[in-house]
């Protein structure tokens, strides 16, 4: 079958064809971790398919090829890292870009119109079957980040320069955070368990994990920078705040299927227009007050 296929066609068979490899290793390590029946089953039919799609290019290439093992590691570490949901997603979104060439390979390979429609129906019955736990919890995940990134952006912001210490900020910082953490996972299980939420605790849980991180990342620059480098410590801790409103909007808009600019923008503004706030409170304060630590 290859002598009648041109050498850019067989290039781009084969390019499939480990593409299909690598995905059929690595659906098949995700379905060995995946305790739900349903989800398993789901898992492991996609990675008999891939490999059943991989032995069909096989007949064109000619060639047996093994899976790459840094993609397949990376991809199942981040499904026990960041959860299924999300490594899937990622994963398949790379397909996404193979649909143009499946078209152009139709008319010379017959079996790319079957194989584009499997994919297709991968996508679909992923959408269908992710329903792990963790994303069960974004919106409790959310309000602990949200909260802690624009309540400690602004303390911070604001302690910075009217303490002009990094040790008192971040003993400032620490006391606060730690306190918020404490009061919100109390709010979020009490509204929770208002709500008639049969996972109230689990919920609540989620929400002060997330206010807990946040305020150690937020803080960590005050710790690391000597006492009289508070600017510097600012600047750093602003960087670290536009890093996890990144990090999080990225992960939560690759497993949701969210518009990620979109979030990541509204977020942005939202605690950046409170941490200019805050700096002008704290200089006033400082100056109307008077005091010069």
């Amino acid at each position: 079958m290859s002598k009648t296929l041109s050498a850019s066609v067989l290039s781009t068979i084969k390019s499939m064809q480990q593409c299909e490899t690598d995905e059929h290793k690595i659906y098949h390590n995700i379905s060995d971790f995946v305790k739900e029946p349903a989800n398993k089953a789901t898992l492991e039919r996609i990675a008999n398919e891939e490999y059943a799609h991989s032995k069909i290019w096989e007949g064109y290439t000619g060639v047996t090829l093994k899976p790459r093992g840094l993609k397949v590691f990376w991809y199942t570490f981040l499904a026990r890292i960041f959860g299924y949901t999300f490594a899937i997603k990622l994963m398949e979104n790379g397909e996404n870009s193979a649909s143009k060439a499946y078209d152009e390979l139709i008319e010379q390979v017959p079996e790319a119109a079957q194989i584009s429609k499997d994919e297709q129906e991968h996508e679909n019955a992923l959408i269908d079957m992710l329903d792990e736990e963790r994303m069960q919890y974004v919106g409790a995940m959310v309000l602990g980040l949200n909260d802690a990134l624009v309540e400690l952006t602004g303390t911070l912001a604001g302690l910075t320069f009217a303490l002009c210490d990094n040790r008192l900020v971040a003993l400032s910082g620490l006391i606060t955070g730690v306190s918020a953490t404490f009061s919100m996972t109390a709010s979020s299980y009490l509204s929770a368990k208002s709500d008639g939420d049969e996972n109230a605790l689990k919920s609540s849980a989620y929400t002060g994990i997330m206010y807990l991180i946040t305020v150690a990342l937020l803080v960590l620059p005050y710790l690391v920078f000597p006492r009289d480098y508070y600017i510097q410590a600012l600047g750093f801790m602003l960087v670290v705040v536009t890093l996890i409103i990144f990090g999080f909007n990225y992960y939560i808009s690759v497993a949701k299927s969210l518009n990620f600019k979109q979030r990541f923008t509204e977020m942005f503004l939202i605690s950046g227009s409170v941490a200019i706030l805050s700096f002008v409170v704290g200089l006033l304060v400082k100056n109307w007050l008077g005091i010069d630590v």
